[in-house]
């Protein structure tokens, strides 16, 4: 089994780092002669590696977030930290594997590049003019890539021989296959306050409530003096939270977009920019299957309209995949002589065999696209609007430097407001506030920070959007006066006594099952859930439900509360994981992986530490700083 759970972590470990030269994928290239970023033993630290890696990293934050991040934002949060972190660790590998002589050969390499899709042409094919295309717009050379992909892959040998045979003992992995999968068996009813029947499954039959334990469905109203000991025993629920008077300025994008006018020709020039997304040819979404010669086409495409194979199989008869021939949405240029064949086709023909560039070929039509425009009418308030708060977001910048220098000077919040049309405004602030400005992030966290005395300071929004507060007084806490929130005190006195009744009548319910009487001669509905599991959930009950189930000892009755419930439950049997069941064996397979895929990290965290500990390692700030100035 070891040698199983070993493999398995290798191959792990071999998808997750093959293609780790295109970590950064898609950024930009840099300017100026800097190349190197530092040394990690014999190996250098390229700048437009780093460039490329951070600039990835922050797009996969902004995807995350939903949200742009600036630079000065990626760096507080230590996006770029990680980053460096993570390719001088790879750096430190590289240098050790090269210590060791593990390299792998050209042909490996190519493998590598063949199969990333980027590189591939409209034929599905790689094509070299692309794949050139491709690194030149990553600032990279052909060479440079290509060693970066052969610095991996044996990075990857050195990885995989780090770990290779490790694997989760039997033990630790029947003992959580144990715990998860156990199964029990229960009897169990709900248990409601009043005396009339609890909502009953189809099926079910009515139960017999006997007189000496039911209670009325209303409880009883509280006296004044429950009242006042309820209001003394929880003041924090009775307590006015902290509110902080609060004066701000702040200047919206909105607020200067109406100050601002868009010629006719500055938003018909950003139409005709974006044209492709407003005027969109007709196009069909297309396949592709090339054949030898004319006669093998003919023959294949017999056999689909004989109904004798499907198109899928026919692909798959040609050892390829839909993937492979799947040529995505087209227009009418893109398919050259096939063109008048396929847009002359409707959705789920197969036509052919065409003639094409690279021979005979059948083609599948799966949708047709039609043409679609947005007329300049059409799109010229969007339009606008977007150019509008665009040149207000620069005019915000613009004012931002004169507010500072007002506010360095001295001038008050209402003296911003009169000089630089800022808006004024006052609000009593509190953490549970919503609405206006207080939806704001950075207003609120403002607000709950600023002191009195503290100098006001000039803050962003996400919009563009500037402010700043100051704060004028503060109401602490407060015991609100028991008149003021009495109905509260009343429903809360209510509601733990409906839950104090519920919940004795379950005991009472629960002795009297325990003794040996029937669900049913205890006037409840017994409901059955076998084959319960830690995973499982039975409708109707609280979260905590189950684990309480499974602390209970065989032949248990019990009473089980949540919010709002309860409920008396006989536990019937316990049982061990069924060894047959599908779900069991995927569980332990699954454990095994996820265990031997924590220890082979765990190994190897500490290898590459230890092997970092013995590496000399340079970086160099000022090329390092050089890169973040290139994202501002």
């Amino acid at each position: 089994m070891a040698s199983s759970k070993g493999n398995r972590v290798f191959v792990w470990i071999i998808l997750i780092l093959l293609f780790v030269g295109l970590i950064g994928f898609g950024a930009t290239g840099l300017s100026g002669n800097a190349t190197r970023l530092g040394t990690v033993g014999d190996k250098e630290l390229d700048v437009q590696a780093y460039a490329n890696a951070l600039q990835s990293r922050i797009r996969a934050f902004e995807s995350q977030t939903g949200s742009a991040v600036s630079m000065a934002q990626a760096q507080q949060i230590g996006l770029d930290r990680t980053v460096l972190g993570q390719l001088v660790t790879e750096r430190v590998m590289d240098n050790a594997a090269d210590g060791l002589g593990l390299s792998v050969g050209d042909a490996a390499v190519r493998d590598q590049v063949l199969a990333i899709p980027a590189f591939q042409g409209l034929s599905g094919n790689f094509d070299r003019e692309t794949y050139r295309e491709a690194l030149s717009r990553n600032g990279l050379s052909v060479s440079e890539f290509e060693q970066s992909l052969r610095e991996g892959a044996a990075r990857t040998l050195l990885q995989a021989a780090v770990v290779s045979g490790i694997g989760a003992s039997d033990t630790h992995v029947e003992a959580l296959v144990e715990f998860l999968m156990a199964r029990r068996d229960i009897t169990w009813a709900p248990v409601t306050l009043s005396g009339a029947a609890a909502p009953r499954a189809e099926g079910d039959r009515p139960r017999v409530i006997l007189p000496e334990i039911a209670l009325d469905a209303e409880v009883p109203a509280p006296t004044e003096a429950e009242i006042e000991a309820r209001y003394a025993a929880a003041p924090d629920a009775y307590t006015a939270p902290e509110i902080r008077q609060i004066s701000y300025v702040w200047l919206s994008p909105e607020d200067v977009a109406g100050e601002v006018e868009i010629d006719e020709e500055e938003v018909r020039a950003l139409y005709e920019q974006r044209i492709s997304e407003y005027v969109q040819e007709e196009r069909r979404l297309v396949e592709r299957l090339v054949y030898p010669n004319a006669e093998a086409a003919t023959k294949a495409l017999a056999r689909l309209e004989a109904e004798e194979a499907s198109f899928e199989e026919l692909v798959t008869a040609r050892g390829l995949t839909l993937q492979a021939v799947d040529l995505g949405d087209v227009a009418r240029g893109d398919l050259r002589a096939a063109a008048d064949a396929v847009f002359a086709a409707e959705a789920g023909d197969v036509i052919g065999p065409v003639e094409t560039d690279l021979g005979p070929a059948l083609f599948r039509v799966n949708a047709v696209l039609s043409a679609e425009e947005v007329t300049f009418e059409e799109a010229a308030p969007d339009l606008r609007e977007e150019l509008a708060r665009a040149r207000a977001r620069r005019e915000i910048d613009r004012r931002s430097d004169e507010i500072t220098d007002l506010m360095a000077g001295g001038a008050a919040l209402e003296d911003l407001a009169d000089r630089t049309g800022m808006t004024l405004g006052q609000i009593d602030w509190t953490a549970e506030m919503t609405g206006g400005i207080a939806d704001y992030a950075p207003f609120r966290e403002s607000a709950a920070s600023v002191q009195e005395g503290d100098f006001p300071e000039l803050m962003a929004f996400e919009d563009g959007g500037v402010f700043a507060v100051r704060l004028d007084g503060v109401t602490a806490p407060a015991l609100r006066p028991l008149d003021e929130v009495r109905d509260q005190v009343i429903a809360d006195v209510e509601a733990e006594t409906r839950l104090r009744l519920r919940a004795e009548r379950a005991e009472a319910l629960a002795a009297r099952i325990a003794d040996g009487e029937s669900f049913e001669a205890a006037g409840l509905t017994p409901r059955t859930a076998a084959n319960l599991t830690r995973r499982s959930f039975v409708e109707g009950t609280s979260p905590e439900f189950i684990r309480e189930v499974f602390a209970m000892d065989e032949g248990e009755t019990r009473v089980i509360t949540g919010e709002g419930f309860a409920a008396v439950v006989r536990l019937d049997a316990t049982q061990p994981p069924a060894e047959d069941d599908e779900g069991v064996v995927a569980e332990r397979q699954a454990i095994e992986e996820r265990l031997g895929t924590g220890l082979a990290q765990d190994i190897y965290a500490a290898f590459a530490t230890a092997v970092q500990s013995s590496t000399e390692i340079r970086i160099d700030d000022a090329a390092v700083q050089a890169v973040h100035s290139s994202f501002r």
